[in-house]
């Protein structure tokens, strides 16, 4: 056979078996891959098709690289399917804010912005942002153009790149906190999208971006496998959750002095019902850095080790977790240390002694106060969104979103602490709240979210409320026991890590978790499937009960279950 005979058949076999694998690849990579930097057919869904108030389908996928998802309302879906109408769609927006710090003018900005768009509604997420629901088709272009000139934006906070990088919230805990919290907006920007199609799309209108500008060595035109997340924690303080996330960083600190990270990979908490390939996973601690090049060096890599290895046919196991399990921890390692042709130096020691948020009065090392308010599940009610507009109005302060859902007002001098003080007093904001709903947090769920099989952020309210008075016969009122709530086993809420879990199975059912250990380093596993209220109240009675009676000194309630219930 000639060579040149030789190399076509070559060349046609590997085509073929590149077809085959093409074939295999996901719709949403097929999406990803011949959308023109990520602007598919977004600008005739939006301005020409009014005959809907959705998008194109495959816009549907593409609009979340820009910060935004598809919901409709799903209380009415019968209603309207009744009168031959089509869903009531509208859409959530939601921001990019690296370490969920805000100032004063933003605020406002926001706030306005929600009066006239949307719902409404502020809701503080479980990843130190703010979302916005109910926006309708033609208002999607007026909120970003406005969020934009409030120097704010929602690229990336959703779609399958690195999403809203988290910081620990606290300033208080740490002398070198701002250093720390510094290192989520440069690992935003390093791993942000190259493509202009955010601007182009909502901002610019029929401004057309030179293509060559972005080459995107990072996401390349087919993005990441999955969503990825990253999280840094502040030792003593795990309020990030760290090792639910792709990536977390823990920062080591000796004298008031950052020494570097210990870098963990592969957390992650979705799960699928009946789907046993599917599970949660806390991160692996692969080694420490000691420099920021580094770090930064060493997060970058990671993303491309996930994008070359990761799964692109089913992406109910195309999270990082199931990567670094195919690759085993050590074969992960590895290949990720020949792309930053680096050694990780060995894990540093640290302690996280706390994952609740500190509410009320704190002071740091300079003297400055900080206010956390309790927003319960996120949901910003009417009164504190009066008090938090105007308390901006005073420009005294920043706001700090938490990873627990609530709201830390910062950095406020102690010249103008009794302004404040003042305004919570007027709008009588400051309420007695038990130590279980403070440490409560749930996903949005219904009506909104499609993936909803039953409540979580409408419904938890009421059920701690029930839950309440057994505390109260046991004595445990000041127990500062988490408890979470998905509506589906997704996990946005975090159930997985706390020590009452509750994952919706259907309508009004939950898969009942317990064992998960008070400051995130644990996870919880079912104890009762597909649960009842009725049903819960009962158990929940009979293991307070138990644990008032057989719990060690100083054993919490989820090392209690774990030691006595599940093992």
């Amino acid at each position: 056979m000639k060579i040149e005979t030789f190399a076509f058949c070559l060349f046609a076999n590997a085509s073929k078996k590149q077809k085959k694998m093409s074939e295999k690849l996901s719709a949403v990579e097929h999406i990803k891959t011949k959308s023109d930097g990520l602007r598919g057919t977004l600008k005739e869904s939006i301005d020409l098709d009014n005959h809907t108030g959705n998008v194109r389908p495959d816009d549907e996928t593409l609009v979340k690289f820009h910060g935004m998802y598809v919901q409709d309302d799903r209380d009415r879906r019968a209603e309207r399917a009744a009168k031959k109408l089509d869903k009531l769609y509208s859409f959530m927006i939601r921001l990019r804010i690296p370490g969920g710090v805000i100032n004063a003018n933003q605020w406002i900005a926001t706030h306005e912005i929600s009066e006239q768009f949307g719902t409404g509604t502020l809701k503080i997420t479980t990843r130190q942002t703010v979302q916005l629901h109910g926006l309708l088709k033609h208002q999607l272009r007026p909120t970003i153009q406005a969020f934009n000139t409030a120097k704010l934006d929602s690229i990336a906070a959703c779609g399958d790149v690195n999403r809203n990088v988290i910081v620990s919230s606290h300033p208080q805990i740490s002398a070198i906190h701002q250093q720390i919290y510094e290192y989520a907006d440069k690992i935003s920007t390093l791993l942000l999208p190259k493509t202009q199609s955010y601007y182009e799309v909502f901002i610019d209108g029929e401004k057309i971006y030179e293509r060559s500008s972005e080459a995107d060595p990072l996401y390349e035109d087919r993005y990441l496998p999955r969503k990825f997340k990253i999280a840094i924690a502040i030792p003593p303080s795990n309020d990030v959750d760290v090792f639910t996330n792709d990536i977390g960083l823990i920062a080591i600190i000796e004298n008031d002095v950052l020494k570097g990270f210990n870098i963990a990979i592969g957390g992650g908490l979705a799960t699928t019902h009946g789907n046993p390939n599917t599970y949660s996973r806390l991160g692996s601690i692969i080694g420490f850095t000691d420099t920021e090049e580094k770090t930064l060096k060493a997060v970058y890599e990671i993303l491309t080790v996930q994008r070359d290895f990761g799964n692109r046919v089913d992406r109910k196991l195309s999270r990082l977790k199931y990567t670094v399990d195919k690759l085993t921890v050590e074969g992960f390692k590895k290949e990720l240390e020949n792309r930053i042709g680096f050694k990780f130096e060995p894990e540093r020691k640290y302690t996280f002694t706390e994952r609740s948020d500190r509410f009320g009065w704190e002071q740091n090392h300079q003297g400055k106060w900080f206010y956390t308010l309790f927003i319960e599940h996120g949901v910003v009610k009417p009164e504190q969104k009066q008090f938090l507009y105007e308390l901006a109005q005073l420009d005294v302060n920043n706001f700090i979103f938490s990873g627990n859902q609530n709201l830390i007002l910062g950095e406020i001098e102690e010249s103008y602490k009794s302004r404040v003080e003042a305004l919570l007093l007027q709008h009588n904001i400051e309420k007695q709240v038990s130590a279980l709903r403070k440490n409560s947090m749930a996903c949005v769920a219904l009506p909104t979210c499609p993936l909803a099989l039953a409540e979580a952020q409408r419904y938890l309210p009421e059920l701690v409320t029930k839950i309440e008075p057994i505390l109260a016969k046991y004595e445990l009122s000041n127990d500062e026991i988490s408890i979470r709530m998905t509506g589906c086993p997704n996990g946005c809420g975090r159930p997985y890590v706390s020590e009452l879990g509750f994952v919706g199975t259907g309508p009004e059912q939950y898969n009942f978790m317990l064992g998960g250990d008070r400051l995130g380093t644990r996870l919880n596993t079912i104890y009762k499937e597909k649960q009842t209220e009725s049903q819960i109240l009962a158990e929940v009675d009979v293991l307070l009960g138990k644990y008032v009676k057989e719990k060690l000194e100083n054993e919490t309630f989820g090392d209690f279950t774990f030691r006595t219930i599940l093992n």
